[in-house]
């Protein structure tokens, strides 16, 4: 358990709503007084409580807001762009404790996934699913190699960089095909990039961005674990980068 923003929420929700029913019972009992005055703790507590507890419900179970502060996930995701992530894709869990009381679904190769970085929980990462548990994966020569086979790439071109993301200009722009999934990514031939090959274990995800040699993900400190899914990235709804870039509002996350 980590105390955190959806941490803070659940106590807050909590408190308010023992103030609220707590002196709702006082009241039952009390029917004889009439016009009396609540006091300001109470007033407090139950104006905010529906609202605490619908962002609760909303933010725990259904649909959870997120910013993307660096270019990893370039050319998908862009930095300042704001998205949208389903909660209940991979599962429902509750919140602060993280426990799974539903199944849903298992995460497929190619979703793009935020969960909570093995080395610091606290902190939020988003990246591509690129293998599942038990496949042989492994990374040369720029390429992902999944169970002993060269996954696709497709040269497009150079790519043209905007905003922050302006120093990825004249990177490769490569379109990647995934069993189940195809997209673009970026490559910068020139630099040097960490190879190797593992299995991932028995629940737990290997994870890269799709801009690769930008970005800090499983090749570096290995796989995730179940238990540390947030949920399934779907929309982009903003992105601000010195000013709304309208074209992207709206965009679906593939």
């Amino acid at each position: 358990m980590h105390f955190d923003f959806s941490a803070a929420l659940t106590l807050a929700t909590f408190l308010t709503g023992i103030i609220t029913t707590i002196y709702w019972l006082i009241q039952r009992s009390k029917q004889n007084i009439i016009n009396s005055k609540e006091p300001i703790l109470v007033e407090y507590a139950k104006s905010f409580f529906p609202v605490l507890l619908f962002v609760l419900v909303l933010r725990s179970f259904i649909v959870e807001p997120f910013r993307i502060p660096s270019s990893s996930m370039m050319p998908t995701l862009l930095i300042g762009d704001f998205i949208l992530v389903n909660k209940f894709a991979y599962g429902v869990r509750l919140p602060v404790i993280d426990t799974k009381i539903i199944d849903v679904s298992k995460p497929k190769r190619g979703d793009v996934m935020v969960f909570r970085y093995p080395k610091n929980p606290s902190l939020d990462y988003i990246k591509r699913v690129i293998a599942l548990p038990g496949d042989r994966v492994g990374y040369f020569d720029k390429h992902v190699y999944i169970n002993g086979e060269r996954i696709t790439q497709t040269p497009l071109g150079l790519y043209d960089g905007v905003g922050l993301g302006a120093n990825m200009t004249n990177s490769l722009l490569q379109h990647e095909l995934l069993p189940s999934q195809e997209h673009d990514i970026l490559i910068m031939q020139e630099r040097p990039s960490i190879e190797g090959e593992i299995t991932v274990p028995a629940g737990h995800y290997f994870m890269m961005g799709d801009n690769r040699d930008n970005s800090n993900d499983s090749r570096y400190w290995g796989t995730v674990p179940e238990e540390n899914i947030v949920g399934k990235a779907f929309l982009v709804w903003m992105n601000w980068d010195s000013g709304i870039d309208w074209e992207r509002l709206g965009s679906t996350i593939h």
